[in-house]
């Protein structure tokens, strides 16, 4: 059974796999690489559907998309988690809205 997936837990794993790179400019070019893969399949609507292969879906290019960003911020040290809640509090004050964090 999968356990729950944590921010924190997803940059610890690929920060253990991941050694390959090591560079912004490489990280940064394969996140464009994949945004542009996301495109194309998102114009396409190629979704995944139960019992099929994730590749050449949405699904996959998201999590392609979702991996490098992970690994930039692994690079520069930055904790992901920490950056969605600091965002989200200047995004209540700028938008005037309740912390969706909060109950």
């Amino acid at each position: 059974m999968k356990s729950d997936l944590t921010i924190k837990k997803l940059q610890e794993s690929i920060k253990n796999i991941d050694h390959k790179n090591n560079s912004n400019d490489k990280y940064m070019l394969k996140l464009m690489e994949e945004v542009g893969e996301l495109a194309e399949v998102i114009r396409k609507n190629k979704r995944m559907e139960k019992g099929t292969s994730i590749k050449g879906t949405i699904e996959e290019e998201l999590q392609d998309v979702l991996y490098y960003i992970v690994c930039l911020a692994n690079i520069n040290n930055i904790d992901l988690e920490e950056c969605i809640y600091l965002k989200e509090e200047i995004n209540c004050e700028k938008y005037n809205r309740k912390n969706m964090f909060q109950n």
